[in-house]
């Protein structure tokens, strides 16, 4: 690749082909394709099918195309905002929009609507769950005795602690009657299987939408909670005593193999055997560009989850931004460094961008704008800066969500 890289029109082409590459990966692992491939390679009979989380529309469009008629009945719960026109056409699929990433009354209408829906179906009828990302928020019943604002508290402090989605799924069954495998009691015996679209690290079903129906084990324990939070939290309980089967029908491992499989394709080296992303955002934002720098050139692909503690008043932007721009600061002035940091669902905290494609030029092109991107790192507005200088990316729902992908390009010294 014999390319001026200090031309703009060069730059242009290396952001072009990681933007490429980022959406290659998720074609990967989009529900609708995921769940149809499952359905086809399987025997499955006339069957309730129930979708839940932000890629639940795309996966019942999987069912809807390869069950037809053995479709009996369906209810898909997303996020607002990512219901399917398809799906409402449908004279046998119920959508349902919900809260996300903090629950309310939304959410618990949603947790009632699945319960109900449960219930109707007639005792023999098999039940087929689509669980994605976003689960733990867009449905819910609470334990009785707890409150919607108890639960509001649990999820705005967790989604600022920079808890892992262990920890913070762990809390969220405490307060939940479904969650944890509390769906189990509701099942009444009917036969079910879960297909899962991984988003924690691990790859754990009791994790992935809070373990709606995965026997809860021994709840993790957290230190240091505020005494607020500790006084909320009911003992923890153990679900009901059964299981149903689990298959993972999309992972991060895959959209990192894709990943890396269409840097080559594109006529770059690619390395994607890296230990899964995990972590501060600002300080990995750090450690990526320190392994680029020593990394040989070509497209290198991490998968995996950040977290952010956030300030008091944090400003626009999620971990992929403040990532991005972390990273952006240690690249100032390079002209062979670009790296994108996204998630894989299309959004990055509570704002409608899925992250960031950096290079060597942003740090300046913020302070030309008149901005501190210091400044920005430090109040948690990594969105301001990165819509300013041009880099944020855009993709609106994408019908999956496998985590965050990092995918970093170093090219060759020029002799």
């Amino acid at each position: 690749m014999n390319v001026d890289i200090n031309t703009s029109s060069a730059r242009e082409r290396y952001r072009h082909d990681l933007l490429d590459i980022y959406l290659a990966a998720l074609r990967s692992v989009h529900g609708e394709q995921a769940v149809a491939r499952w359905l086809a390679a399987n025997t499955v009979t006339a069957c309730a099918v129930i979708a839940v989380g932000k890629a639940a529309p795309a996966m019942m469009r999987g069912a809807s195309q390869t069950l037809g008629e053995r479709l009996e009945a369906g209810l898909a719960i997303t996020r607002h905002g990512y219901a399917d026109p398809q799906l409402s056409s449908h004279a046998r699929i119920t959508q349902v929009e919900s809260s996300h990433p903090v629950p309310d009354d939304s959410s618990l209408s949603a947790g009632r609507a699945m319960l109900d829906f449960i219930a109707h179906q007639p005792g023999d009828r098999p039940l087929l769950f689509l669980i994605s990302g976003g689960t733990s928020s867009l449905v819910e019943a609470l334990r009785p005795g707890v409150t919607l604002d108890a639960l509001q508290r649990l999820n705005r402090w967790s989604l600022a602690s920079g808890l892992d989605i262990h920890a913070m799924n762990s809390l969220r069954c405490r307060l939940s009657a479904i969650k944890g495998g509390g769906l189990l009691r509701y099942l009444n015996a009917r036969p079910a299987t879960v297909l899962l679209i991984s988003d924690v690290p691990g790859d754990d079903h009791g994790v992935i939408g809070s373990g709606l129906l995965c026997r809860n084990r021994e709840p993790e324990t957290t230190s240091d909670l505020p005494e607020w939070l500790a006084s909320l939290l009911p003992p923890a309980i153990v679900s009901a005593d059964a299981s149903v089967p689990h298959f993972l029908v999309a992972t991060s491992e895959q959209a990192v193999k894709t990943a890396a499989d269409q840097a080559q394709s594109l006529g770059y080296a690619a390395w994607s055997e890296y230990p899964q992303l995990l972590g501060d955002a600002k300080e990995q934002g750090v450690a990526f560009v320190r392994l680029l720098k020593e990394a040989p050139p070509g497209v290198h692909v991490l998968g995996g989850e950040t977290t952010v503690v956030l300030p008091q008043d944090p400003g626009r932007g999620g971990r992929n931004q403040h990532l991005a721009l972390s990273a952006a600061r240690e690249i100032a002035g390079c002209d062979d460094m670009f790296i994108l940091a996204a998630g894989t669902d299309g959004s990055d905290g509570p704002g409608g961008d899925a992250g960031a494609l950096v290079d060597g030029q942003t740090w300046q092109r913020a302070l030309d704008a008149g901005f501190s991107p210091e400044l920005a790192l430090r109040q948690a507005d990594s969105g301001s800066i990165l819509e300013a200088t041009g880099d944020l990316i855009d993709t609106g729902p994408t019908g999956t969500n496998v985590m965050d992908l990092l995918i970093g390009l170093k090219l060759p010294t020029r002799s």
